[in-house]
């Protein structure tokens, strides 16, 4: 478009002006874009520095922790840990937000929402799987261990994986996989009377003081713990000012939840203070009440109440109670030791603010209720006292009934109000003690906003000739219309292989049994086949041989496994495909190395087989989860202790094609 002429010229110096301002807006927004990335590449760089420093640190304290024997140095030096550790906590977070920062230039949610508690990861060295895993492929199973040089890096490579998971669901699908992954090599290579050898190394999540240990369980259990700490982080980042934020804060929490139950119940000999059976269920109440906090949020979101709706007032009044006993019990909980020297401090601080902040919370929609909400029908009377209000469930009830009268609700509910901003300002009093908690704008902007509020509604009621001193207002009965339990984590929802499953079934072929391989043993056709019947599957079993044929010429003998048919492997065939294999058999006879389990060695099908983290592994098999094996195998328990179920079916036997 050509602009109009001027006699002054004027359309033409106006529209160069205007594309030349229109140059320096672009050229400006790309040089706060460049900006703005040269500053996130900036301090990405200056968070690896810090974490670099903070990790030598670690090493030197770890160092000087294990050669000093004065139990005040190692005290200072377990101190130093816990705050270099807090410091890579803080840092890692920082490093995770701006790596998925991509929406940092969208204002942030209106939504306001209390802060929850997180639980950082329990961190670990690298393990060398290569050297044991070696030995006992080449020692215990006669494999050549350059053949298994893949599977040992994948093992390695999905452990170091697992030491960095992203915050979201696919760092539980991680974690989760390399546990499911720890299962079967548990099942496979640990025995009752030797262990690996290997020797796992985690720092405490808290504390960041060293553990160690060689049983293979405590790798299991710190992984277990990892999904769990993982699952709170991913609730205290859900937005929870939409109700799809609230529904996955409850799941993760509830996850979380199940995970420190499912260790506190399995796990009680681990040497770090984080996994003992008094910080996991601490750690097991604190997730429960947050999945409650949740809760009431979500109930809040789903519908705007009205005030004059008495019903829907109390309800969340009750809601809020049950939110702030169930921060009471979390704070009695950290209150004792040896709890109490173990939790930092802030935590303590931040359960107590908010069981005395949903306590007054709930006086205050008790309070609205009476004042603003409309009377309620006589025969809802009984009901109302004896839920809402604590009155005692009887047919005579004792005590201030709920009145019906308008001055007299405006009074009781003046009496609740009152109440909700003592309360209120104990909460402000218990967050400006913490010095930790004063850097939590956010949490004050809740607690001095619902004071303020409390103040209103209190300055509303508060008539200037109203010289009676109003009556103590009862506590309000906590209840739920949902109660959130804890949930174990899914883990047969991550479809693992086991990584080793070329060695064989793990019905045979694993560290608990010995055995013996023969062959090749040659075995030819007789007029009545080749003289032995077949059973079950994966691998297929001699159940019989006949005396004086053939297989008993050559050496079988009933109890032998067949591994290998003619030079090609079958410890994974079905007993059809052997079967098949041998029918196809010419004169020539057949070539096959057989498997003999030697004495002191339980037969499949008998006994109990237990891992070192047996009750873990039976809890998790009540649960009736399963994990795949290979394609070719039949499903497993995900963690294989229990009874063997028996290959095929009772009557099952069938020889070879005879002679033609």
């Amino acid at each position: 478009m050509v602009p109009e002429g001027r006699p002054d010229g004027a359309g033409a110096g106006e529209e160069s002006a205007r594309l030349q301002a229109a140059g320096s807006v672009r050229k400006g927004c790309d040089l706060l874009a460049n900006s703005q990335h040269g500053c996130l590449q900036s301090r990405r760089a200056q968070i690896h520095q810090q974490i670099n420093r903070e990790l030598r640190m670690r090493t030197g304290a770890e160092n000087l922790y294990r050669a000093t024997s004065n139990a005040r140095v190692r005290e200072t030096v377990a101190l130093e840990l816990s705050y270099v550790n807090s410091s890579l906590q803080l840092l890692k977070e920082e490093l995770e937000g701006l790596d998925g920062n991509v929406d940092a230039d969208q204002p942030p949610s209106e939504g306001i929402t209390v802060p929850m508690i997180p639980l950082g990861l329990k961190e670990t060295k690298q393990l060398d799987w290569a050297t044991p895993l070696k030995e006992l492929i080449s020692g215990h199973f006669g494999e050549d261990t350059a053949s298994y040089e893949a599977e040992i890096r994948e093992l390695e490579d999905l452990r170091q994986a697992m030491r960095t998971p992203s915050r979201s669901e696919a760092g539980l699908e991680l974690l989760t996989a390399y546990y499911n992954q720890l299962c079967f090599q548990e099942a496979r290579f640990v025995t009752p009377a030797k262990s690996l050898g290997l020797l796992f190394h985690w720092y405490d999540s808290l504390t960041g003081v060293p553990a160690q240990q060689r049983a293979l369980a405590f790798e299991k259990g710190s992984v277990l713990f990892n999904i769990g700490a993982l699952h709170t982080q991913i609730g205290a980042r859900q937005d929870r000012s939409c109700p799809e934020g609230t529904s996955c804060a409850v799941e993760a929490f509830q996850r979380a939840a199940g995970a420190f139950s499912l260790l506190r119940e399995n796990f009680s000999h681990a040497p770090s203070p984080d996994m003992s059976p008094a910080s996991l269920s601490m750690l097991e109440q604190l997730m429960t009440a947050q999945a409650q906090e949740c809760v009431f949020e979500g109930l809040l979101l789903q519908a705007p109440v009205a005030p004059h709706d008495c019903l829907a007032q109390l309800h969340l009044a009750q809601e809020a109670a049950q939110v702030a006993a169930e921060y009471r019990l979390v704070h009695q909980t950290m209150a004792q030791p040896p709890v109490r020297d173990y939790v930092p401090f802030p935590w303590t601080t931040l359960v107590h603010v908010k069981a005395e902040y949903f306590r007054a919370l709930a006086h205050y929609h008790a309070a609205l209720a009476l004042c603003d909400g409309a009377p309620v029908a006589e025969a809802e009377l009984p009901a109302l006292e004896q839920i809402f209000l604590g009155l005692p469930a009887s047919s005579e009830p004792r005590g201030p009934a709920l009145p019906q009268e308008q001055e007299d609700r405006r009074k009781l509910g003046k009496a609740h109000l009152k109440r909700a901003i003592l309360g209120q300002e104990e909460a402000l009093r218990l967050h400006a003690v913490c010095r930790a908690l004063r850097r939590v704008d956010l949490l004050q902007v809740v607690l001095a906003q619902a004071l303020r509020r409390s103040l209103a509604k209190y300055s509303e009621l508060d008539l200037e000739d109203d010289f009676c001193e109003a009556a103590e207002a009862p506590d309000v009965r906590p209840k739920t219309q949902r109660r959130p339990e804890g949930r174990a984590p899914s883990f047969s929802r991550v479809k693992v292989a086991d990584i080793f499953h070329r060695l064989g079934p793990l019905s045979v072929f694993s560290a608990k049994n010995r055995w013996r391989l023969a062959g090749p043993i040659h075995v030819a056709r007789g007029e009545g086949g080749f003289g032995f019947t077949l059973r079950g599957d994966a691998p297929v079993l001699i159940a019989a041989v006949v005396p004086g044929g053939r297989a008993a010429a050559a050496g079988l003998k009933e109890g032998d496994y067949i591994v290998s048919v003619n030079g090609q492997p079958c410890r994974w065939w079905r007993h059809a495909d052997v079967v098949a294999q041998l029918r196809g058999v010419g004169g020539e006879g057949v070539s096959l190395q057989v498997v003999t389990l030697l004495p002191g060695t339980e037969p499949p099908g008998s006994g109990d087989r237990r891992p070192a983290l047996g009750a873990l592994l039976r809890s998790q098999k009540e649960r009736g989860r399963e994990t795949p094996g290979p394609a070719q195998a039949s499903p497993r328990p995900l963690l294989g202790w229990n009874r063997k179920a028996k290959r095929g079916k009772a009557g099952r036997r069938l020889s070879p094609a005879p002679h033609p």
